[in-house]
């Protein structure tokens, strides 16, 4: 598998984001300063709780499909490869990772299998738009963590995809998860977050690599970042931390990550965290304490990194 130079982006995106000309101007930008040759439009459906059963994939809180389409359009017109991510949150602020059922049935409460008949026409309507758009990748799931267990559903909701779309498929497990999926060899491509600790890099890579070596398959990480924030770069995944603005801290976290996976020939790129569909002004960087690098030094990290690759 060539090596993925990408980034995440439009997450959040709203109906109407996408029509507006910041948005191509930032995913232009995007492939500028970054050196980026992958784009994910990861694409974000909400349920009402962890426990709901009901995945919302069309209305206000999501970009149309007419919306992605064309900035998929776009995106092949600027030599950007395309990844898409269908991902779900609670909306009640809960993380994704928390969504959970019963394991064996009981009346009056919600159901797995409900809920992955609402997710899987989900992924379904998309698998759909990536195939006619011929993307490079799909992902079905993103740190699904307490999903996972649920073997036969998965492996029946990739199956269910690859009806739908003939391209590669992954799956994006969470930090410290890799060994929680005992379907890998159901999907194309394994991939993981890798929010890992600065100096915890080599630590963190002896573990993955013999955890899918058995696999033998392609692996990557679908997404990995760091605010720029004190104290972040020991915490990356914590996106909620309190810490004062430091630009240098995110900095020597890309660094480290990529100093780091570049000796180990097994991982395959990135789908860094993340480019936003409207972005703000460049002379405002350095008073954004978030995961973008617009503007910022790690940006400059970035883009000579990918330009190496």
């Amino acid at each position: 598998m060539e090596y993925i130079k990408g980034f995440t982006f439009g997450w959040g995106a709203k109906r109407g984001d996408f029509t507006k000309p910041e948005a191509k101007e930032s995913l232009q930008l995007m492939k500028e300063r970054t050196a980026s040759n992958y784009v994910i439009f990861a694409l974000a459906a909400t349920q009402e709780t962890a426990f709901s059963t009901d995945v919302v994939y069309k209305g206000e809180h999501i970009v149309t499909d007419e919306e992605l389409i064309d900035m998929i359009d776009y995106a092949r017109s600027i030599d950007l490869k395309v990844m898409i991510k269908p991902t779900v949150n609670p909306a009640d602020g809960i993380w994704r990772a928390h969504i959970n059922f019963f394991d064996i049935d009981v009346p009056c409460e919600p159901k797995w299998r409900d809920w992955f008949k609402s997710y899987t026409e989900y992924q379904l309507h998309y698998a759909k738009i990536a195939e006619e758009k011929e993307a490079e990748m799909f992902i079905v799931g993103c740190e699904m963590v307490q999903t996972e267990r649920r073997e036969s559903e998965w492996r029946k909701l990739v199956k269910d995809v690859r009806e739908a779309y003939s391209g590669l498929i992954t799956y994006n497990t969470d930090k410290y998860q890799e060994a929680n999926v005992a379907w890998w060899d159901e999907v194309d491509v394994i991939s993981s977050s890798g929010y890992y600790p600065l100096g915890d890099w080599d630590n963190q890579l002896d573990r993955i690599e013999k955890i899918i070596k058995p696999f033998n398959k392609p692996f990557f990480f679908a997404e990995a970042g760091c605010p720029s924030r004190t104290g972040s770069a020991q915490v990356p995944n914590d996106w909620g931390m309190e810490g004062e603005i430091n630009q240098e801290e995110q900095k020597a976290f890309y660094q480290d990550m990529f100093e780091k996976t570049a000796n180990r020939d097994w991982v395959r790129g990135f789908g860094l965290w993340d480019w936003k569909a409207i972005l703000y002004p460049e002379s405002e960087a350095d008073q954004d304490s978030d995961y973008a690098v617009f503007g910022k030094t790690a940006e400059k990290v970035i883009k000579d990194f990918y330009q190496t690759r």
